[in-house]
């Protein structure tokens, strides 16, 4: 029976990392891989989770099971920091952990399926493994245009998109800083997408992977806060892996909110239903470490900190790029009003390759580079080679 399964291609960014690794050049850039870099190249581990990791090897006496909802105390730890430390919403919303902001966003496409959505509304482009998970469950996929040719996140074909949709249908939404374009809604766009689901029988989804990484902890909520605070329902996929580097241990939460607090009791225990099938119950220990820093308020402040450093050398990048004006065909200026790690550019994969092979630069096909690959260092060399495969 296996003999029967076709050779299936290689992730494209997961091939990128080889050819980075094989190349001997000492001036080479990595822009392709999604992980944040310091202003040395570097993808340290956060000194709150340091100090938080130390604490479990001191403290921690059981590794026995916690479930599949997994730790809870981490679970709630976070909701502050998510929804606003003022926001009740009337014990409307719960969650679970999960592996990951993947593994949040797949369960919230499950349990979306299992409560009778077929199609999910999503603008492109978008992280490429959106439509992989909707495609793998079986939903249908509705695509609408994320952003303008002039670099503004296009709202008009969202309207669109949610005017021809109904009851049966999901929207995804990027909460902030937009992947792969860097491209987010302004607060008054995010009001007109509130006020067009407030009423509507569209299920919001809502990804929120990088908080903290575009204007602040509480400016990157504000869209998702809005929403949640007009609309009935919703679910909300939240990754811990970029905002506390904690990529490998695999680090999310699935939240829900129920029409009322009596709600969540079902929808929740389908929750954990499709999580035991999938991967029964998610892993500890980054969850335990992030629990940790948000249960001390000393390690908060560091962790806040750290995260704010992050922040302020992307937008420090982000801001030299779009000084230099233009690279060749390419207009740099829009950058600097962009958010978060990923940017897109308008080259070729005949460019990107001639980028590859002629000078070193390392990045997706579809024009999507890392920001956080950038230093102060290789900036020059990266707009002169940018320059060069596109005047």
């Amino acid at each position: 029976m296996l003999d029967r399964l076709e050779q299936q291609p290689p992730d494209a960014l997961l091939a990128l990392i080889k050819l980075y690794e094989a190349d001997a050049r000492p001036d080479k850039i990595d822009l392709g891989v999604g992980v944040y870099r310091t202003r040395d190249g570097d993808t340290p581990v956060f000194a709150s989770i340091k100090a938080a990791e130390q604490l479990l090897v001191d403290t921690q006496d059981t590794k026995a099971y916690l479930g599949p909802e997994g730790d809870m105390s981490f679970v709630h730890a976070l909701m502050p920091h998510i929804f606003g430390k003022d926001a009740t919403h009337h014990g409307r919303i719960d969650g679970m952990q999960t592996p990951g902001g993947t593994g949040a966003v797949r369960l919230a496409a499950a349990l979306a399926k299992r409560a009778g959505i077929t199609r999910v509304l999503m603008g492109t482009p978008s992280w490429p493994n959106h439509a992989q998970i909707f495609a793998d469950l079986g939903l249908e996929l509705v695509a609408f245009n994320h952003a303008t040719e002039d670099g503004a996140a296009d709202l008009q074909a969202l309207e669109a998109a949610l005017q021809d949709a109904g009851e049966g249908d999901a929207v995804l939404l990027h909460g902030c800083c937009h992947n792969p374009t860097g491209v987010d809604y302004t607060p008054e766009q995010w009001d007109a997408i509130v006020a067009l689901l407030a009423n509507s029988p569209v299920l919001p989804i809502v990804d929120l992977a990088y908080q903290g990484l575009g204007r602040g902890m509480d400016e990157d909520a504000e869209g998702t806060r809005k929403l949640l605070a007009a609309v009935p329902e919703a679910l909300v996929g939240y990754s811990c892996d970029k905002n506390f580097g904690l990529y490998r241990d695999r680090v999310g939460a699935l939240y829900v909110q129920a029409r009322d607090a009596q709600g969540l009791g079902p929808i929740l225990s389908n929750g954990a239903a499709l999580a035991r099938a999938a991967w029964s119950m998610p892993p500890d220990h980054g969850a335990a470490a992030v629990r940790l820093v948000l249960r001390d308020s000393a390690l908060t402040e560091q962790w806040l900190a750290e995260v704010a450093e992050m922040r302020q050398r992307i937008r420090q990048v982000r801001a030299a790029l779009a000084e230099r004006g233009t690279a060749g065909a390419i207009d740099l200026a829009p950058l600097a009003e962009q958010n978060g790690m990923f940017a897109m550019l308008k080259v070729s994969k005949e460019q990107v390759q001639q980028l590859r092979e002629e000078h070193g630069i390392y990045m997706a096909g579809s024009g999507r580079i890392n920001i956080a690959g950038l230093t102060m260092n290789n900036l020059p060399k990266f707009v002169a080679a940018l320059a060069d495969v596109t005047a």
